[in-house]
């Protein structure tokens, strides 16, 4: 489930986080990450139960209606289309789904009013009052409006962004990639097979190993990186470079050095892209700038080992001696 891109945002942060408070072990470090991406899991398995718990609350407010001293006829004869959606009904039978959350102890009864206000806005919405009127229902239309459910209606909730908040510091930045997951598991779900299984914590072992070694790594070489972006920034003081930047750039290096099957542009395109997100407004072109020339500099010194295609410049030219330095500073 965890893909690489989220492996390097949780390294980022708990690395971040190492630095400032100056650090505990680095077995305690990788536990650390570790705990951040179950956390990440959680909130996976969290989003794939929460289909039943509508199903619930769409129930309950089916009985209060009948219950009322003057029902309406809508009430008492009321549309079961949701109550009676097979995806859900897959996933509330999905053992491998049921057996995680029991493990770990997951469940939305501990979060009734959360819960409570997800559904109130779920069936308010256009999407839902075109699935529930729709003359014909298929069972790609019952998937379809859960899909909805988690893109549509989570990131526009403010108690469920309070939710996420209260309950981890590592959920602030998951919801769109996890939610993203769970949508893809509902998407797998086959009327005509019941072997539903969800997805694992990590998709081989391979990304496991990723995370324990790009953290290690850039803590170990950590000395090492920071002389060498020292070098490359020589118009800036270190200390005036934003620390996040700073953290970027290591690991971006340490991934390139210690990582053969990745190509350069690949691990470059990341951290850019992360430095968008993470840093300041105009880090993703310094961090690309500083970059390029360390790159071109172990590329020279032949510190760059790669099996495959590791580009490095544009179009995947090798960079010569002459044009090492020849990228500007546009910060500067």
């Amino acid at each position: 489930m965890i893909n690489r891109r989220l492996i390097r945002i949780k390294a980022l942060q708990v690395l971040f986080a190492f630095y400032r408070n100056e650090g505990d072990s680095l077995s305690a470090l990788e536990r650390e990450l570790f705990r951040s991406i179950e956390k990440s899991y959680h909130l996976y398995l969290l989003l794939l139960l929460l289909p039943e718990s509508m199903v619930e609350h769409a129930l309950a407010k089916i009985e209060m209606g009948k219950q009322k001293f003057r029902p309406s006829p809508e009430e008492l004869n009321p549309n079961l289309r949701f109550v009676q959606n097979r995806a859900v009904a897959a996933l509330a039978a999905c053992n491998d789904l049921q057996r995680k959350a029991n493990d770990n102890r997951l469940n939305w009864n501990h979060f009734p009013e959360v819960a409570k206000s997800v559904f109130n806005q779920f069936i308010a919405s256009d999407f839902y009052n075109d699935y529930m009127n729709a003359e014909h229902c298929t069972f790609f239309d019952d998937k379809a409006v859960l899909v909805s459910l988690l893109n549509k209606i989570l990131n526009a909730n403010d108690d469920f962004e309070a939710f996420l908040e209260e309950q981890s510091i590592y959920w602030n930045d998951d919801l769109e990639f996890v939610s993203s997951m769970a949508s893809k598991t509902i998407k797998k779900i086959d009327e005509t097979d019941s072997s539903l299984t969800v997805m694992p914590v990590f998709g081989n072992v391979d990304d496991e190993e990723f995370a324990k070694r790009l953290l290690r790594n850039t803590v170990l070489k950590h000395k090492e990186n920071l002389e060498l972006i020292d070098k490359f920034t020589y118009n800036w003081e270190l200390d005036r470079i934003a620390a996040m930047d700073t953290l970027i750039m290591e690991m971006a290096i340490t991934e390139i050095m210690e990582f053969p099957t990745i190509p350069v542009k690949v691990s470059m395109n990341e951290y850019i892209d992360i430095a968008k997100f993470y840093s300041t407004e105009q880090s993703n072109s310094f961090v690309n700038g500083v970059l390029d020339k360390v790159i071109a500099s172990l590329k020279v010194n032949g510190q760059i080992q790669k099996q495959g295609r590791g580009l490095i410049g544009e179009n995947g030219e090798q960079l010569s001696p002459e044009n090492i330095n020849s990228f500007e500073d546009e910060d500067n």
